[in-house]
């Protein structure tokens, strides 16, 4: 009865020593209880994947060595501590490969968990008087408690404002499943030369305009993700039916909703199986958001080129529409990627030669090879079909000023992209496309398209953060036609240059110039020149 009665007091005494170390200080126990490292272990989780949800891989098993452990030396700096909770008390598991990982960050929940089961042991050890919990170990628990003494009321006091705030934060957060992005843009742009395309001055005004974005991103499982965007913006178009005369000057963020918002995306990711991942859009959806378009230095909109040709291959233009399908096979780090896309822009028309599966829509599909870490490559081809004729629609802009009669067309569209790290701070990117557009109705008007562009990208120019850009290609160009008059002449050069200056984590001021050579592809055309000082608010 005496020993029973010692028995818990020592139990209960035990318990408070090892809680009130946990609750304020997991440090000072690092080395006496690291069996914590084991226990409902796993590789970063999603932040709303709960504890309960853990995978398969994560189950662990007890030891009964330390030398069981593949990842564990007797260098390693709490070796002995572990091999004594290992050999002394047995309250130490291990992965079902044999590794500890005991290098890796440790969380409350692992810690709870591990520190569980030595109490859990030593209980046992206790209730049967077992001489391997002694008053010993006992004592040397209680010392530590006191010389860590200060240390712990620092940490409690820190604990307790810092779990106020949690407290606080919690009682007031957007959502916990959702997250709130925003980006707002705000730029001062401007047409300059001496005759815009077809004739009469270019309108020179300088313009103040912007583009405000709220993206709301929800995950249900963890591994998934629906996307809700909205959009309000009121940037004209440099375009042929405005101050410059061609599509070839159109800035990147271009385009205008009259200030008011309006759904802008709508899509769900998520991964049926391991290395697969499939994305619906519902609306707007674009191919270039969905793949890799090797140019990751200038793809982005609001942060990247300043034009929209300097952007990316036009080729991923053709892929778009209001509804379609993503599906990507391999990850990031896989040696060969793919992917097939389809998309249409009638999926909502339910009347004849209309929906889902007719009339304006394009096949996709791109073989991404990556050769180490420097170097990937990609191999696209589009298949495109519109009703109309619209080059803006199955086309993808390519040339969009030279209507093919508003018949039916049908293209075929081959691309070779690549992307190459020159240095840490250095990047060269480029693409190659070519086109078949073929007239669908009477056989005219069946053509051959090109075009080309190559991407410098220079990073922490001046100061760290910045970006130094320059773009120089071709735009889409009409090489060969069954109409001749239909070809273009000439050939029209696409330059930019852009410097990016990162002020912190949140704004950037980008200042840019492109200028187009013989616009629309005819000497004759005077050269016209865009400047833009782009100012990036992210938050």
């Amino acid at each position: 009865m005496v020993a029973e009665t010692v028995g818990v007091s020592e139990r209960k005494k035990m318990t408070k020593l090892f809680w009130n170390a946990f609750k304020f200080s997991p440090v000072v126990l690092a080395a006496t209880f690291l069996a914590a490292n084991s226990a409902f272990a796993g590789e970063a989780t999603e932040s709303m994947t709960s504890v309960a949800e853990l995978s398969e891989e994560t189950k662990i098993g007890q030891v009964t060595s330390v030398s069981q452990f593949t990842d564990v030396q007797p260098t390693d700096w709490a070796f002995q501590a572990l091999q004594s909770l290992v050999e002394r008390y047995g309250c130490i598991a291990g992965y079902p490969n044999s590794t500890y990982r005991g290098h890796r960050a440790l969380t409350r929940y692992e810690f709870a968990a591990g520190l569980n089961a030595c109490l859990d042991r030593i209980n046992e050890l206790i209730a049967i008087a077992v001489d391997g919990v002694n008053k010993e170990d006992i004592e040397a628990l209680k010392r530590m408690q006191e010389e860590f003494a200060a240390e712990l009321a620092t940490i409690r006091g820190r604990m307790d404002g810092l779990e106020f705030r949690v407290e606080e934060l919690e009682a007031n957060q957007f959502s916990t499943t959702t997250k709130l992005k925003g980006e707002a843009v705000i730029a001062a742009s401007g047409a300059f030369g001496d005759q815009k395309v077809g004739g009469g001055d270019i309108d020179d005004n300088v313009i103040l305009s912007h583009r405000v974005r709220l993206s709301f991103d929800s995950s249900f499982t963890g591994k998934d993700k629906l996307r809700v965007r909205l959009q309000a913006r009121n940037t004209p178009k440099f375009d042929d039916g405005g101050a410059t005369g061609t599509k070839m000057t159109r800035l990147g963020f271009d385009g205008t909703t009259d200030n008011d918002f309006e759904l802008d995306e709508l899509n769900y990711t998520f991964k049926p199986m391991k290395g697969v991942k499939v994305k619906i859009d519902a609306n707007n959806g674009e191919s270039n958001d969905n793949i890799n378009v090797f140019n990751p230095v200038f793809k982005s909109s609001g942060g990247g080129a300043i034009s929209r040709y300097g952007r990316f291959s036009p080729i991923y233009r053709i892929a778009g529409g209001d509804a379609g399908i993503t599906i990507t096979a391999g990850g990031k780090k896989s040696p060969v990627v793919a992917n097939v896309a389809y998309f249409t822009d009638s999926n909502n028309d339910p009347t004849t030669g209309n929906g889902l599966f007719a009339n304006n829509g394009a096949l996709l599909g791109q073989l991404e090879f990556n050769l180490g870490k420097k170097f990937n490559i990609g191999a696209t081809y589009v298949h495109a079909y519109n009703q109309d004729g619209k080059t803006s629609g199955s086309t993808g802009s390519l040339n969009a000023n030279k209507p093919f009669g508003g018949n039916r067309l049908t293209s075929n569209n081959y691309g070779v992209q690549a992307s190459y790290k020159l240095t840490k701070k250095a990047i060269l990117s480029g693409w190659y496309g070519i086109s078949d557009v073929n007239d669908q109705i009477n056989g005219v008007d069946n053509a051959t398209i090109q075009y080309w562009a190559a991407t410098l990208g220079l990073k922490d120019v001046g100061a760290k953060g910045n970006t130094l850009g320059l773009i120089f290609g071709q735009s889409p160009r009409v090489s060969d036609n069954t109409v001749v008059a239909k070809e273009d002449p000439n050939n029209s050069y696409h330059l930019e240059g852009l410097y990016k200056m990162k002020l912190n984590d949140k704004i950037s001021i980008t200042p840019g110039l492109m200028v187009i050579f013989d616009p629309e592809h005819d000497s004759n055309n005077d050269d016209i020149f865009v400047g833009t000082l782009r100012t990036t608010f992210k938050f």
